[in-house]
């Protein structure tokens, strides 16, 4: 009878060891999963190399030009947007809300979805003019446009739901080079800015 409880006995500490060794390794395998998960997305800052979209063509190519990509790069994105030719109507709405100084500050991180001159003009002058005098709906559209962490085009697909600095959110499309945000095609995207990773597209996104 003794010899019998003391087998017992092993087998029990046996079993208990085995599993918290399975315990452990499960822990680690879970670990290990969300390390490599969370490695996965990248810090969204972009080089000119990187930039996609047929828009890109549009920039200027002169060295020194502060409105091509090499200009843009050591820039904050609200000055860097003053010098881009594509997004002059832009610039002007961002000045008139206030938010050259929010938008450079240098410790920031953004995604920028910048509509280019043809979308302002699309909205119609009466339009675009109510709304550049109207400080507050201006403010609230711009923020639309802006995700305060800053993101590169395989990062905007992998999530495909952004949070804005709104306080809405905007849900990304496509793959490869063909990516549409609220439905907005992405004219020229993963611009590097020093603050800001920036994505032309051809629509004003509304709230």
């Amino acid at each position: 009878m003794r010899s019998t409880r003391l087998a017992i006995g092993v087998l029990a500490s046996v079993l208990v060891s085995v599993a918290a060794c399975g315990s452990s390794e499960s822990a680690s395998n879970t670990a290990a999963t969300t390390t490599t998960s969370s490695a996965a997305m990248s810090d969204g800052v972009t080089r000119t190399g990187d930039v996609f979209g047929a828009g890109c063509a549009s920039l200027p190519k002169e060295s020194g030009n502060e409105g091509s990509l090499d200009g843009m790069v050591d820039d904050p994105v609200a000055t860097a947007a003053g010098n881009n030719p594509l997004l002059t109507k832009l610039v002007t709405a961002v000045k008139a809300a206030g938010l050259v100084d929010t938008l450079n500050k240098t410790d920031a991180k953004y995604t920028v979805f910048a509509p280019y001159d043809p979308a302002f003009e699309a909205l119609g002058q009466d339009a675009l003019n109510a709304v550049l005098s109207d400080k507050p709906k201006l403010t609230t559209i711009l923020t639309y446009h802006v995700v305060p962490q800053r993101m590169d085009r395989d990062d905007i697909l992998a999530t495909a739901t952004l949070p804005t600095a709104q306080g809405g959110t905007l849900k990304v499309a496509g793959s490869g080079d063909n990516v549409t945000v609220n439905g907005s095609k992405v004219l020229c995207g993963n611009i590097p800015t020093a603050n800001a990773t920036v994505f032309v597209i051809d629509k004003v996104l509304m709230p």
